[in-house]
């Protein structure tokens, strides 16, 4: 029997057994995290190990294997003929619609911050932030953040222009110096973490400084790692000034964590340390 034909230019996926990993080593990982927050021990043998850590540094291995094993599919699978005009167009849509359901995921923290912030309860002493508060100086480390990923901004913005002329080394160099700047924001975020004078648990304002910061300190991970891997694909010639969506791709993420970084130093670093 002949083999049928094709007559659409829609892609077809084949089925495969990354989601399904992700989503339990997403499970793994957010289990690791309760457990952690909660410090809960495992005794084997008169010995305390710390279950939560070893739960959360598990997951995070398990996304680490998904993720690069989901990644090298998905470039296998762009290198071949299957992504036709049409599916390119739905990958736009698809990224758009991805990064509005962000938008709408961080949208919720600052509800919850500017509505703690805009009508203060008397369990918090009707003042924001809280009375007794020490909050971070906007002048210092943040300012400093909110400068590294502006220039991270620019240098993706640049490499994306190069490559649209067709010069790959130049997108390459300014590539590597936005990956370069992402892990210097994270770092730079960790170390603002050590020094914090408050904790999670001490109040509302805390709480949703770390969540909304943290998750924004994550996303810039995944978006540091986003750039890296499509750095080496630049490199290898997997992108040219006609077909780079992957690249485009990552470049609107981070433009998208910038924005948000943007929101978070305005309302929760300036104006939450100004009252």
């Amino acid at each position: 029997m002949a083999e049928a034909k094709q007559n659409h230019p829609y892609h077809m996926v084949e089925p495969s057994p990354w989601p399904l990993i992700t989503s339990l080593s997403a499970f793994v990982w957010v289990v690791g995290i309760v457990l952690w927050a909660r410090e809960v021990t495992l005794t084997v043998d008169e010995l305390t190990l710390p279950a939560g850590l070893i739960t959360l540094c598990s997951g995070t291995a398990m996304l680490f294997a998904s993720a690069f094993g989901w990644w090298r599919d998905v470039v296998k699978e762009s290198l071949s003929s299957v992504h036709t005009n049409e599916v390119r167009k739905g990958f736009h849509y698809g990224m758009v619609l991805f990064i509005l359901s962000e938008v709408s995921f961080f949208a919720a923290f600052f509800w919850g911050y500017f509505y703690s912030g805009l009508f203060p309860t008397e369990a918090i002493g009707g003042t924001w932030p809280p009375q007794g508060m020490e909050t971070f100086e906007p002048g210092d480390l943040p300012f400093l953040n909110t400068i590294i990923l502006l220039l991270s901004g620019t240098t993706i913005t640049w490499a994306h222009e190069l490559l649209l002329k067709n010069d790959t080394k130049g997108a390459v160099r300014l590539s590597w110096i936005t990956v370069a700047l992402g892990f210097l924001f994270t770092a730079m975020q960790a170390l603002e973490y050590a020094h914090s004078p408050f904790g999670i648990g001490d109040n509302v304002y805390a709480s949703i400084f770390f969540i909304a910061t943290g998750f924004h300190g994550l996303h810039v991970i995944i978006g540091t790692l986003f750039i890296l891997v499509n750095t080496f694909r630049l490199k290898s010639g997997h992108f040219s000034a006609k077909d780079h969506f992957g690249f485009e791709a990552a470049a609107w993420y981070w433009h998208f964590v910038d924005v948000v970084w943007l929101f978070l130093f305005v309302s929760v670093y300036w104006w939450g340390s100004s009252h």
